[in-house]
């Protein structure tokens, strides 16, 4: 059997308080301003900066957006539903304009 002497008794906190301290120091740095791990919630932008993407129907509601978008996506059409500062858009890809909004008369 090991030898132990009279400081062993305090070898189980020490290391619980180095343990809490590490922990202390990740997650200061992890949730600290401006330092954040977490992506920030994006930004409404106007409907015209969404790059390449080109809105083709003004939905009055967010679900019937996602409605229409669905619908898109079935017939095999690549879209998104963007929340812009105008309220949420329909937008396409420029190439699948004249399929989406065909197919959104359809789904319409």
């Amino acid at each position: 059997m090991p030898a132990w002497n009279a400081y062993s008794y305090a070898f189980g906190p020490i290391f619980a308080v180095l343990g809490l301290a590490v922990l202390v120091l990740i997650l200061r740095w992890a949730f600290g301003r401006r330092t954040s791990v977490v992506a920030a919630p994006a930004r409404p932008g106007k409907p015209a900066e969404y790059g390449m993407l080109v809105a083709i129907a003004t939905p009055s509601t967010y679900i019937e957006g996602e409605i229409w978008r669905r619908g898109l996506e079935a017939a095999g059409v690549r879209a998104n539903l963007a929340q812009t500062s105008e309220g949420p858009r329909l937008m396409v890809w420029p190439v699948d304009v004249e399929n989406a909004k065909r197919e959104l008369a359809r789904i319409r």
